[in-house]
């Protein structure tokens, strides 16, 4: 895409920013390699790494932020009160696409092939406290809507996807927030700019436009600033320039990609924070914002009016051309008998026509009034009244002609508003939308050619699409075989769903589980091979210790009202991001003591280990594909994730430790699993709580989307640790995967510009 040197986005091509932002929001959005990716990567390897190193950026990006601060601060006094009010909430909504997404550029950061990595693991530990684990709503994007919300601006916030459609935020807001979400979806490709780039948003701290806001509103501004701390936790910024750290001593190149990072955001918000700071003052003249307001409700406005006649044109022509220029249109109303200027509560514009019984009750809100209301009190004393039609029928009615807008609650269609010269440069092409298979050996263009190819390819959370689509096949294929032959006795879940929830029937499981433990004692324990052998085909689970939740590090998942105790579950799974408490490494340490040293779980020669069987591919398998998808099986992930964290709780777990003390292996891993899944306060009751939030949240009648067809599906995923494994039951299987076969439908790549000038 052709760019000025200041490397800004082109004209045209903001809308497609607007869109990615809206697609790369999806925890379930495919993101294709290919040309556009490349192209990405290509420039973001381009841009200039400054000089002083991280040092000297993080000076650099301090010292921008304070004085932009300054710079937005100064233009709040440039207005009156109602300007000011107008103002805030303009600052407030032109960073709302970032600030609503503040740290998810992290969230895929850590994955099955990274989840013992101690460098990723600090990088979900960092992660964890931007969304704030544990705890729904309390993320930083979370404090950001609750200032939206105490402004009454949120009404396209939730979930973000829809802030792509906010017609009043330009369109230049979304060009670095769009990117960053891109760049976290293919976190093998980006990682160290990643990282380079929340470092640079770590040090800019609180955002600049809001140091207009902070003396009128209140919210939760610690939590707003990017280098807050919460809940008395270490420094982000510390925390994530340790990272940035760790990645330069990789080596020259990754030091690169990390300074890279960090001095594309710069530009990028530099850019980003002028064309917000342009629009701010060329919206303190009332008639910036007036014009801005008819170019987006020109359209709607234009279907009607034929008929009525300003200055002996019809009025459906003057709003037609407001599309492109409302100017003359504005110079017009102005002359007419609609406006009496520097008398907004005088004029039938305002008075009559927009009142109760008027012609345009409810068609503007009341931000749209204090818009046209302080474009009439700024116009100057004897600007004059129109002749014409228009003037008769205003004297008639003591107000105006018929409707200049549509019905209230009709949708708005947005418009790119004017932009200062500075943001934007002339237009590029876009991409086609088609689909663009990356060409890599980690991804061939193929489906996996047996269980032990897949299970290492779904180390990464990218991938082929042909990749994709055979997760998504063997997930319905395994979830055929969990629904065969089920009936309201299959497994411990009761037949329905009651609305005391869940934990009564825990407790009662648990209760079973201690009583078999005990029934079970006089039974001999397995030998040393067994033991060993069980140790090392449960590996390829244990190694990707709560995979089957990867999809909940999804940003706004992460924080949900379901979503944040899984998540919270998936982070104590790997030790809340510190390695000598990660899930997998304890298990490691126990496989040693057995004389077994396995490869690196992510390598191939991992999948490709002689000692484990192709059988035991299987179950791990099933978790890493449905992982990558949850939303689309919400509810077959929360029964799955109850019979998961329930099975060894009480009986298993206890029965296994002795077997391991008998011969003198660490009980280490199964203990912390007893005592973390427990069914008042642990894994367990978490996961009955996250079924109880959604059932409890769906209509207790029959039919698609109910309680009852939710309940079904949770059953599924609760019997799909252990479906049955007979002839019948994985023909089934076969024929649920062969029907995904036969109808694939075709990807179609992220709409996006052909390529990026970064710097």
């Amino acid at each position: 895409m052709a760019a000025t040197a200041a490397g800004r986005p082109v004209a045209g091509a903001g809308a497609v920013f607007r869109r990615l932002y809206g697609r790369a929001t999806d925890p379930e959005a495919f993101i294709p390699g290919g040309e556009s990716i490349e192209g990405l990567r290509t420039a973001l390897r381009r841009v200039s790494p400054g000089t002083g190193g991280l040092d000297g950026l993080i000076g650099e990006a301090a010292e921008w932020s304070s004085a932009a601060g300054e710079r937005f601060r100064a233009v709040g006094e440039l207005t009156d009160p109602d300007g000011r009010r107008l103002l805030v909430r303009r600052a407030v909504l032109g960073w709302a696409p970032l600030g609503l997404a503040s740290g998810a550029w992290l969230q895929w950061l850590t994955g099955p092939g990274t989840a013992d990595d101690p460098l990723f693991l600090r990088i979900l530990r960092l992660y964890a406290s931007d969304v704030g684990v544990g705890h729904p709503g309390t993320s930083r994007g979370s404090a950001y809507l609750g200032l939206l919300r105490q402004l009454r601006a949120s009404e396209h916030a939730v979930p973000m996807a829809r802030l792509a459609g906010d017609p009043r935020i330009d369109d230049t807001a979304f060009r670095l927030p769009a990117l960053l979400l891109l760049m976290s979806r293919r976190p093998d490709d980006f990682h160290p700019e990643l990282i380079g780039a929340d470092l640079c948003l770590r040090a800019v701290g609180s955002p600049p436009p809001l140091a207009l806001v902070e003396p009128e509103s209140q919210a939760d501004w610690a939590v707003i600033d990017y280098s807050g701390a919460r809940d008395g936790g270490p420094s982000p910024l510390g925390e994530c320039r340790a990272i940035a750290d760790a990645l330069v001593r990789e080596g020259p190149e990754s030091a690169t990609r990390v300074h890279a990072g960090f001095t594309w955001a710069l530009d990028a918000l530099r850019g980003h924070g002028e064309a917000l700071l342009d629009e701010l003052h060329a919206s303190i003249d009332p008639g910036y914002d007036m014009a801005e307001l008819m170019r987006l409700r020109a359209r709607e406005g234009s279907v009607y009016h034929h008929e009525v006649l300003l200055e002996d044109r019809p009025l459906a022509a003057w709003l037609k051309d407001c599309r492109d220029d409302p100017r003359p249109f504005l110079d017009v109303l102005a002359r007419s008998r609609l406006v009496k200027p520097g008398r907004s509560g005088a004029s039938p514009l305002v008075k009559g026509l927009v009142g109760e019984g008027g012609p345009m009750f409810r068609v503007f809100s009341p931000d749209d009034l204090a818009i046209i209301g302080r474009w009439i009190d700024a116009l100057p004393a004897g600007t004059g009244r129109g002749t014409g039609a228009e003037a008769d029928a205003a004297d008639a009615a003591g107000g105006a002609p018929a409707a200049v807008g549509q019905a209230p609650d009709r949708p708005r269609t947005a418009v790119v508003p004017v932009l200062p010269a500075s943001a934007v440069v002339p237009d590029a092409p876009v991409t086609p939308d088609a689909p663009v298979t990356p060409k890599t050996e980690a991804s061939p263009a193929r489906d996996p050619k047996d269980l032990r190819e897949a299970y290492h390819l779904l180390m990464a959370r990218t991938g082929s699409p042909e990749l994709h689509d055979w997760s998504l096949r063997y997930v319905k294929g395994w979830l055929a075989r969990a629904r065969h032959r089920m009936d309201a006795r299959s497994g411990p879940l009761p037949p329905e769903w009651r609305n005391e929830g869940l934990r009564p029937w825990l407790q009662a499981q648990h209760d079973r589980h201690g009583l078999e433990f005990e029934e079970s004692a006089d039974i001999p324990l397995p030998s040393r091979e067994a033991v060993i052998d069980d140790a090392v085909q449960t590996s390829l689970l244990t190694l990707i210790d709560g995979s089957w939740l990867q999809g909940f590090t999804d940003y706004e998942l992460a924080s949900s009202d379901i979503g944040h105790s899984l998540f919270a579950t998936y982070w104590d799974e790997l030790g809340n991001g510190a390695a000598e408490l990660n899930h997998p490494l304890i298990y490691r340490e126990v496989l040693k003591e057995m004389d077994v040293d396995l490869p690196a779980t992510a390598s191939p020669d991992f999948a490709r280990w002689p000692g484990f069987r192709d059988a035991s591919f299987e179950l791990p398998v099933y978790w890493l594909c449905i992982g990558r998808f949850p939303r689309t099986f919400l509810p077959e992930v929360l029964g799955l994730n109850l019979a998961m964290e329930l099975s060894g709780v009480g009986g298993a777990y206890r029965r296994a430790g002795m077997a391991l003390r008998a011969y003198g292996f660490s009980t280490r891993f199964v203990d912390l699993h007893n005592t973390i899944d427990n069914v008042a306060t642990g894994h367990s009751a978490w996961a009955a709580d996250a079924i109880d939030a959604l059932m409890s949240n769906l209509a207790d009648s029959p039919g698609p989307g109910s309680r009852s067809e939710a309940w079904e599906r949770v059953r599924v995923g609760y019997r799909s640790l252990n479906p049955p494994g007979g002839f019948l039951a994985r023909r089934a299987a076969r024929r649920a995967r062969l029907a995904g076969d036969r109808w694939r439908p075709e990807k179609a790549a992220m709409p996006m510009p052909e390529e990026y000038t970064i710097v």
